[in-house]
């Protein structure tokens, strides 16, 4: 049994268990101690001092995050010396920071600007001093230097999360500061664009490329015609900053809002997703049933931070990837030929928005590999959920009042399969599903599979597919794809099939979903995806009728030649910047 100490806090004696942080023990006690650099379990290194305490027998301040309570210590939380300190702290913060908060997409959801108003700051003694550094502003993925607050957050997550290693201090002494590590800028390292280090920065020093105007470009112009895909995850999210309850935050909600801002057709990318689940499941069972001829595990390909991640750090598994597109790229690639020929217009003239939770599908839609439809990229523009929702706040459209619109067919049905894409294990599970179909001819039950499910980093489980027995795994967060690499590159463990997705939950924890405040939503999202599968009646890409309906028309099956040209890439078609 854990030991009960007795702190007094503030005037007030508690008992909580030894070896209780300070701001654990005040937490306890129903007292908050503002915090700036801590991310508990992953950055507790007091670097901020924002968090310091008084503790009586002692001239110096203490650090709450950091620091245990020990047997009757008294602890003042706002003590005159501990108020004037925070905002001595603060201020010399603010004094490196740049503070134009109107012009910052954090603006709102800061925690230096929170605290920065909770403490009553209006002016600021210390001269202003910012870097000149300046991160490209046509990669995805930017460094904004003068807002950089050296709080370490992005390389923690970087490290110990991602295990990626692009981030680290950099300078020494008054020139200390955070860049990449190793090479001179961050497009030439082998960032993975997971985006976690922008929902794990406090302040605005990372974002995303903001690609909302060139949507509007295209919208203004009388002769394209704006299509909409909305990935799976999107729905579990965007309702968030607009204080949507679950049951009003829905696709047929958002769509609505983009056929306000000008969107022509609004469709869902659970039609490729079931598309995908197609093409990869017969890839699958194409290797597994001539096992003699190709190298074990087949890894997913739908998350295109994964296959960053994969061949930058871990070459040799490339080949072992599948080799079907994502399901945004399948999408555009769809889009711009069979949807093309449906609508009687000029592909050229369709221009795909891709709405999407991650920014590695911002540089997806770039590769040279996605180019199969028409000769133009099959996907034109990625917007985060940020920018979306940023989108639609700038044309003053007020989701709570406004009502639901269908998406425009073919492309807007989706199976509940489809669906469940956008969490941890849902690749599997639909891919699962649908193997079972193709080998037995009929469907399993549809949680037959569910094994699969949940926020665990690396899970695994055998199943039997008609007297054949298939050992899975799935993991999310690239630092768990880092150990099961590891473990399969000396030999330790062995799969058939592996799902990675880069981000710790699945895409329902991308590194574009709205900011949280420090509060992992990942379980929360993925449970509306699972609820919509449960109420959808159709459970199984294979039963999805507009997939039918493309193939019987269009593809001619699974595997086809054209569905190869349309469908499918080459993972070495493109390099990271270290095989350049």
């Amino acid at each position: 049994m854990v030991k009960q100490i007795r702190v007094f806090i503030d005037g007030h004696h508690y008992y909580v268990p030894e070896k209780t942080t300070i701001l654990d023990a005040a937490k306890m006690a129903g007292i908050n101690i503002p915090t700036l650099c801590y991310y508990k379990g992953l950055n507790e290194i007091g670097a901020c001092r924002v968090c310091v305490v008084q503790v009586e027998g002692y001239d110096r301040l203490f650090t709450a995050c950091n620091n245990t309570v020990k047997e009757d210590m008294v602890i003042w939380t706002n003590s005159k010396k501990v108020r004037d300190a925070r905002k001595l702290n603060v201020q010399m913060i603010l004094s490196q920071h740049n503070d134009n908060c109107t012009l910052c997409e954090r603006s709102g959801c800061c925690s230096l600007q929170k605290i920065a108003n909770d403490l009553g700051l209006r002016d600021n003694p210390f001269k202003k001093k910012l870097p000149e550094n300046k991160g490209n502003p046509n990669f995805p993925l930017i460094r904004d230097y003068q807002k950089c607050i050296k709080c370490m957050r992005c390389i923690q997550v970087c490290d110990k999360i991602q295990a990626s290693h692009i981030w680290d201090v950099v300078n020494t002494g008054g020139r200390v500061n955070v860049d990449v590590r190793d090479v001179y800028s961050l497009e030439d390292s082998n960032c993975a664009l997971c985006g976690q280090c922008i929902t794990h920065c406090p302040v605005g020093a990372l974002h995303e490329r903001d690609d909302t105007e060139r949507v509007l470009d295209a919208i203004s112009d009388p002769d394209t015609v704006v299509v909409a895909q909305i990935a799976p995850s999107i729905r579990t999210s965007w309702g968030e900053p607009f204080g949507l309850p679950r049951h009003k935050a829905t696709i047929q909600r958002l769509a609505e809002a983009l056929h306000l801002i000008g969107f022509n057709y609004i469709m869902d990318t659970d039609f490729s997703a079931d598309l995908t689940i197609m093409e990869e499941a017969k890839e699958f069972l194409d290797q597994y049933t001539h096992k003699d001829e190709h190298k074990f595990p087949m890894f997913t390909s739908c998350c295109p931070g994964w296959v960053r991640y994969c061949k930058a750090h871990y070459p040799q598994f490339v080949d072992q990837i599948s080799t079907s597109k994502s399901p945004q790229g399948m999408f555009g690639a769809i889009a711009k030929s069979y949807y093309a020929q449906l609508l009687d217009i000029d592909p050229h003239h369709i221009y795909v928005v891709s709405i999407m939770p991650c920014l590695a599908k911002k540089a997806e839609c770039a590769l040279p590999t996605l180019k199969d439809a028409c000769g133009d990229p099959d996907v034109d523009v990625v917007l985060t959920t940020r920018e979306i929702d940023s989108m639609i706040r700038s044309f003053s459209i007020m989701p709570n009042s406004i009502g639901e619109r269908a998406l425009d067919l073919p492309l807007g049905i989706g199976s509940g399969a489809g669906n469940i894409f956008g969490a941890t294990g849902g690749v599997m599970e639909a891919a699962l599903r649908t193997a079972y179909y193709y080998v037995t001819g009929k469907n399993p039950d549809p949680d037959a599979f569910k094994n699969v499910r949940g926020m665990k980093g690396w899970k695994e489980s055998t199943f039997d597919l008609a007297g054949n027995e298939v050992k899975v795994a799935v993991v999310n967060g690239l630092g768990n794809a880092k150990h099961l690499l590891d473990e399969l590159a000396a030999g330790r463990v062995s799969y058939d099939f592996v799902e990675v997705m880069a981000c710790p939950g699945g895409c329902v924890g991308g590194g574009g979903q709205p900011f949280t405040n420090d509060e992992f939503k990942a379980p929360e999202r993925a449970e509306v995806l699972y609820e919509q599968d449960r109420a959808n009646t159709l459970r199984f890409s294979h039963e999805n009728p507009s997939i039918k309906d493309v193939y019987e028309h269009f593809l001619g099956e699974p595997g086809s030649e054209l569905a190869e040209k349309l469908l499918h890439t080459d993972q070495h078609g493109w390099k990271m910047p270290q095989e350049k």
